[in-house]
């Protein structure tokens, strides 16, 4: 029986004492004779080298409640005089290696050296397009941030930066932020890995954010599987006044449905949750699946007309977009 290498604690209804996992939703693990039949069958849509953008320099503290979209699941959230990242990624490349793996197309929203100072970091879970190591580093260094994290992943933050301030915890745990100001780590249909020996064996989550500016829900990475999950956040928290929904990654189906939503689910989880307004997140940044780099904001409009939803209310978020809510 495999030891877990990060934590140690007693089976609950999502961890079987090794390995934590998605109840009563489609398993994520894939073969890999799966993982070789996509690589060597399927044809990538080329995406451009570079995309130009505009980056912005923020208002250390804005009234109301803003939101910048930096890239992929890398934003600012500004609520109540407290400023705080999403899965931060300044790196070049989604990946362990600096020569090697996914490499940004866009600039970052906001020069890091432009960011305001960060007061805490939300981590949803340990896979290298959001869990960077060096971003982190970076962070601790100039601003000394609460990190939040899931289960699990205060381990490899704690094993990269001794001195790191973390806060860790379960689905449904609830931690203090700032006064007033709170997060509560929420279910994602997901799962993890750093490397080839620790398969789901730090936590995936979410995290919903109660502010004196409003909620916000920030998804995580997650697949839709029934839907039940995020009926069940609604019904544990109300309907969010913004959520950040991702909207890419998701091709070829048969490979990505049980962990990444598409367009048309992604606007489904907005129905489910009830959100009076979203951002579609986790597209356009790094070419990490098939799809062509514009398909979901094409699909994510094609999606709300169907649903005879208005436009605005499920924006595709662009590096350096400042939303105003």
């Amino acid at each position: 029986m495999p030891k877990n290498r990060y934590l140690a604690a007693p089976p609950s209804d999502h961890f079987d004492g090794v390995r934590f996992f998605n109840p009563g939703q489609p398993a994520t693990d894939r073969a890999l004779s799966e993982l070789l039949r996509w690589k060597f069958g399927e044809r990538p849509a080329r995406w451009p080298t570079t995309v130009p953008v505009d980056q912005v320099r923020p208002d250390p503290a804005p009234d109301g409640l803003t939101i910048t979209m930096i890239g992929h699941a890398t934003l600012l959230i500004q609520a109540g005089g407290v400023n705080l990242l999403t899965d931060p990624v300044w790196s070049d490349r989604a990946s362990p290696l600096s020569s090697a793996g996914p490499k940004r197309v866009t600039a970052p929203g906001i020069a890091f050296e432009h960011l305001p100072p960060i007061h805490a970091v939300l981590l949803s879970h340990n896979h290298y397009d959001h869990l960077d190591l060096a971003t982190l580093r970076r962070l601790h260094a100039a601003h000394a941030p609460l990190m939040v994290m899931p289960l699990g992943n205060d381990a490899i933050v704690r094993r990269a930066i001794p001195e790191a301030r973390i806060a860790v915890g379960d689905w449904h745990d609830r931690i203090d932020l700032a006064p007033g100001l709170a997060a509560t780590l929420t279910r994602a249909n997901h799962w993890s890995a750093r490397g080839l020996g620790d398969r789901r064996m730090a936590l995936w989550a979410g995290h919903w954010l109660d502010t004196p500016a409003g909620s916000i829900w920030f998804a995580g990475d997650t697949g839709y599987g029934d839907g039940a999950i995020f009926r069940d956040i609604r019904a544990r928290h109300g309907a969010p006044d913004v959520a950040l929904i991702p909207i890419g990654a998701y091709e070829p189906r048969w490979f990505m449905a049980n962990q990444h939503a598409n367009p048309a689910e992604a606007v489904a989880i907005l129905q489910d949750v009830g959100a009076a307004r979203a951002l579609g997140i986790h597209w356009g940044t790094f070419q990490l699946t098939d799809e062509p780099r514009d398909a979901p904001v094409e699909a994510l409009a094609a999606a709300l007309d169907t649903a005879q939803l208005p436009a605005d209310r499920f924006v595709a978020a662009e590096a350096g977009g400042v939303y105003r809510f």
